[in-house]
């Protein structure tokens, strides 16, 4: 970031939107026309189209003590991405809204901006419009993100059958460990000027909190094995939760397995140096983006080969309920939404 601050209010809305979306690429070609007029265009002949928004607030969604802007960007794009992922679709375009306060200069602008752009390319996903406003309490964002889908490829919640297999791609619970670990940082910092945090050993949790990666691979993976979930979500609240919503839309039941929940040693290094369960920050921590889903028995072969997923568990009868069988096999316990709740 340059050394010289400019304030927002020397370029006005207008111009902000100028410097911030000039030379902007195209990489999709259902956009047809993108920033500078009153509405985007877009052409999506023969599919459907797939629409999803998060608002992240300051305060609420990060702190902006150990977040930096570049990174934040970054995930306000990577977990609007992953919603349309989760949907078996492909995201071409987003709309940034930001609601800004006078606090942040241009030049901390640009810096969220650019991590925008960065995950933008990297999806290869078009910025189509947005808006900008001031803002009293702190730096508000909100994304929307537009994709698509063939019609008989479109994943939803309600498809989980009984005996289908329950999947879950990567490990479970780093990016809860992450915020710990940038949690008991700051904590630690508070009063010293040149602090310098500790995160060695532990560099894996800190980019699964600040830089999540939206599944593509795996979406890409399951379509050339031809392998259709019948129903699938992201976890961004928590394995629990997610998989209670799935059972709850399909009206099944589930069991899951304790020790079947993958879990990366950094996560559980640091679940035991701050005393917590391990399992229940894989179940309950959220912000993970990994993909859930379902697929029938049938595809057990297939799916048992694909590196990086991993079968935990199987959909029953609603009547059975939703539960954790534990390590030792003996046991049951009933699964219960515990993850984020953005309306505490």
């Amino acid at each position: 970031m340059a050394d010289k601050q400019t304030e927002i209010s020397t370029l006005g809305e207008f111009g902000l939107i100028n410097l911030l979306t000039k030379e902007l690429p195209r990489h999709n070609d259902s956009t047809l026309k993108s920033v500078g007029d009153d509405a985007a265009v877009l052409y999506f002949p023969d599919t459907k189209i797939l629409v999803t928004t998060d608002l992240l607030l300051e305060g609420i969604h990060f702190d902006l003590t150990y977040v930096p802007l570049k990174h934040l960007g970054y995930k306000a794009v990577a977990v609007n991405l992953s919603d349309i992922y989760a949907m078996n679709g492909t995201p071409r375009q987003i709309t940034v809204s930001l609601g800004i306060s006078k606090r942040f200069t241009v030049e901390h602008i640009e810096e969220l901006y650019a991590g925008m752009r960065l995950a933008c390319e990297n999806y290869g996903v078009d910025i189509v419009g947005g808006d900008t406003t001031s803002s009293r309490q702190g730096l508000v964002i909100s994304i929307t993100a537009i994709g698509d889908a063939p019609e008989n490829q479109i994943v939803y919640r309600d498809g989980a059958k009984d005996t289908d297999l329950i999947c879950v791609s990567g490990d479970l619970g780093a990016a809860y460990m992450g915020l710990q670990l940038l949690e008991r940082e700051k904590v630690a910092s508070a009063g010293q000027k040149d602090f310098i945090p500790d995160f060695s050993g532990k560099e894996y949790l800190v980019e699964r909190q600040l830089k999540p990666e939206p599944r593509r691979d795996i979406i890409n993976i399951l379509r050339d094995k031809g392998i259709k979930p019948t129903s699938m979500m992201d976890i961004s609240d928590g394995l629990s939760s997610e998989l209670l919503h799935i059972c709850k839309d399909s009206n099944t039941g589930c069991r899951i397995y304790e020790d079947r929940i993958p879990i990366d040693y950094q996560t559980a290094v640091m679940a035991q140096e701050i005393n917590m369960n391990l399992v229940t920050a894989a179940l309950n921590g959220g912000e993970d983006y990994e993909l859930l889903f379902t697929v029938p028995l049938t595809d057990h072969d297939k799916i048992s080969k694909i590196e990086g997923i991993h079968v935990i568990g199987y959909i029953t009868k609603p009547q059975l309920g939703c539960k954790m069988i534990t390590r030792d096999g003996e046991s049951e316990i009933d699964l219960k939404a515990q993850g984020w709740n953005p309306l505490q």
